[in-house]
C-alpha cells in the first residue's frame, strides 16, 4: 500500500484522508537515558526503522476539535521509511523505533498540513458543479495538473458561482498520534 505525503482519498471524510502515524518508544535512548550501558542490549540497525525499511503500523488519529480515525483491529498502514511517503515530522519519530514500540506524538498544524492558505480558494462557475453537489461541505474529488485526484471540499454557494476549498482537510489543525509498529523489514 503506498500513501504518498500528500496523501490518497479512501473517502470523502477529512480524516479518511489520513492514512499516516507515527511509534513507539525508542529502547537504545531508554537505555542511554537510564545510564545503564552494560545493562542495555543494543538494538541491531536491521530491527529499527531506518531509512528504507518498510515499516506496518496501526495508528489512531484524533484531530483538533475531537473528530478521530484509526485503524486498528484493521489492515495496517504500511509505508516506505525515508521515501516522503509520510509527514517529515511523523518519520522522524518513528525514526529508531522497533517493532512492538508504541508512541504518542502531537503535531502542530505547520508540523502538519501546515496553515489554511486563502490562496487555495477558488471561485468557478455554478454550471460546472453537479446539482447535487452545490452544498457548502460537500467534498468532490477534483484532478489537479499532474493527473492526480485530490478532494476538495465546497467552502460556500453563491447565486452565479461557488467558492471551492482546495486546502487539505486537515490543514491549520493540530494532530494527535497514538501509534503502534507492527513489524519493520
Amino acid at each position: 500500500m503506498r500513501f504518498p505525503r500528500h496523501l490518497a482519498t479512501r473517502c470523502a471524510a477529512s480524516l479518511c484522508w489520513v492514512l499516516l502515524a507515527v511509534a513507539g518508544a525508542r529502547a537504545e535512548d531508554a537505555a542511554k537515558d537510564a545510564g545503564d550501558a552494560e545493562g542495555a542490549a543494543k538494538t541491531p540497525a536491521s530491527d529499527v526503522v531506518q531509512d528504507g525499511s518498510v515499516v506496518s503500523i496501526e495508528y489512531t488519529l484524533t484531530v483538533e476539535g475531537g473528530e478521530t480515525e484509526s485503524n486498528v483491529g484493521k489492515e495496517p498502514l504500511t509505508y516506505r521509511q525515508g521515501t516522503g511517503q509520510m509527514l517529515p515530522a511523523l518519520e522522524a519519530e518513528l525514526a529508531g523505533m522497533k517493532a512492538g514500540a508504541t508512541k504518542e506524538v502531537d503535531l502542530t498544524a505547520e508540523q502538519g498540513y501546515g496553515p489554511v492558505r486563502p490562496d487555495l480558494f477558488q471561485t468557478v462557475e455554478i454550471g460546472q458543479i453537479p446539482e447535487e453537489a452545490r452544498k457548502v461541505g460537500t467534498v468532490l474529488m477534483a484532478q489537479d495538473t499532474s493527473g492526480q485526484q485530490r478532494p476538495v471540499r465546497v467552502q460556500e454557494v453563491k447565486d452565479d458561482s461557488i467558492v471551492l476549498d482546495l486546502n487539505h482537510p486537515l490543514a491549520g489543525k493540530a494532530l494527535h498520534f497514538e501509534i503502534k509498529v507492527l513489524s519493520i523489514e
